[in-house]
């Protein structure tokens, strides 16, 4: 298993794997502020797991703000519980 600061910097480098891994430790740990800073820095595993957890709690404000930050998935679902 590769260590939470390995993963950051080799994702501060740009290796897109990385970025996707720390998602899933993100999620896994419940850590929504972290999930929200991959969110911005381009993570789309980042984008589903917050999609996921807004969706579950149907939070319409979040699904946009989660669209509105690139995740277009989230769009898609918010869309999905307005009809």
């Amino acid at each position: 298993m590769t260590d939470w600061d390995t993963l950051r910097a080799l994702a501060d480098d740009g290796n897109e794997k990385a970025l996707e891994r720390l998602a899933d430790l993100a999620d896994e740990r419940d850590d929504v502020e972290t999930l929200n800073e991959l969110l911005d820095e381009g993570s789309d595993r980042a984008g589903e797991h917050l999609t996921r957890r807004a969706a579950a709690a149907k939070d319409l404000r979040e699904l946009q703000r989660i669209s509105d930050a690139g995740y277009d998935e989230a769009g898609d679902v918010l869309n999905r519980l307005l009809d």
